[in-house]
């Protein structure tokens, strides 16, 4: 089995793949000061609760694919993967990893490995050009062109991030649960709240991604509109523009990121050389 596992700087998403399915999938808090000998803990209780799973750490697993946009976070994974998981093929999304998507941005260092991993994903599940909207800590909207290239894309404040602001900066306000209002028009704080998150980001969805939509084809209609994220759902059901609801997006993106390096890991092993492509190409 292929473990994948999504590092956000809010949350873990650690998904267990069985070929093409994914078969388990588990979501935690991110956490900097973590060591690899506490992740290589956390991740034993979690996998040993799966039946397919052994008891013993690694047991079962046969290879392992990780992106993380917190650099200690993927420091000390890198560690649990030479401590706990010595035998096992390991890919880190980094510079010189294969992911088959060109980045025509004017800095390719600059651009987070999750949203290259989603834009491999995205190619693979429905071609382009499409549009990737992922709601994470930030919302990210990323762009790619009809022959599966990585263009760029928009990076906006999460949806939690302007629930917490509105709390510490609004002198009557506090932080709220992010749900569904009854209605658009608030009858309380709190509601009043909730309606101008929901409703406010729907519209900002449709926004951003129609001028997007225009800038990346001359049909706008033929750009396919993804929605990713752990807070997508709070937006799914009043925004009109997205077309896709993948909620594993980024993991599945990992797991094609694997299976395009693997081969060059397993002859690099067997003592064959091995050319490190360009960035994330």
């Amino acid at each position: 089995m292929l473990l994948t596992i999504d590092v956000g700087n809010t949350h873990t998403v650690l998904g267990l793949f069985d070929g093409e399915d994914i078969v388990e999938h588990w979501r935690i808090s991110t956490d900097s000061r973590r060591t690899a000998d506490e992740l290589a803990v956390l991740l034993q209780g979690l996998m040993g609760m799966h039946p397919l799973l052994g008891d013993e750490l690694g047991d079962g697993i046969d290879g392992i694919a990780i992106c993380a946009t917190v650099p200690s976070v993927l420091h000390e994974l890198r560690e649990v993967t030479r401590r706990y998981y010595g035998d096992v093929p390991a890919v880190l999304v980094e510079p010189g990893v294969k992911t088959g998507v060109p980045i025509l941005t004017d800095h390719p260092k600059e651009v987070g490995a999750d949203r290259i991993i989603n834009a491999v994903a995205a190619v693979e599940l429905y071609g382009g050009p499409a549009i990737v909207v992922d709601f994470g800590t930030a919302t990210t909207f990323d762009a790619v062109s009809a022959r599966g290239e990585y263009i760029g894309g928009v990076i906006a404040p999460g949806i939690e991030i302007s629930v917490e602001a509105l709390g510490v900066k609004g002198a009557q306000l506090r932080k709220i649960e992010v749900a569904r209002p009854r209605s658009v028009i608030g009858k309380n704080t709190v509601e009043a709240m909730q309606s101008g998150i929901v409703y406010g980001f729907a519209g900002q969805v449709d926004g951003v991604v129609n001028r997007m939509a225009r800038e990346l084809a001359d049909d706008p209609d033929d750009v396919t509109v993804i929605a990713t994220g752990g807070l997508a759902p709070m937006v799914l059901g009043e925004s009109s523009v997205i077309d896709e609801h993948e909620p594993w997006l980024t993991l599945m993106g990992l797991r094609l990121v694997y299976e395009r390096n693997v081969s060059r890991m397993v002859s690099a092993r067997s003592g064959w050389r091995v050319n490190a492509p360009s960035l994330f190409k």
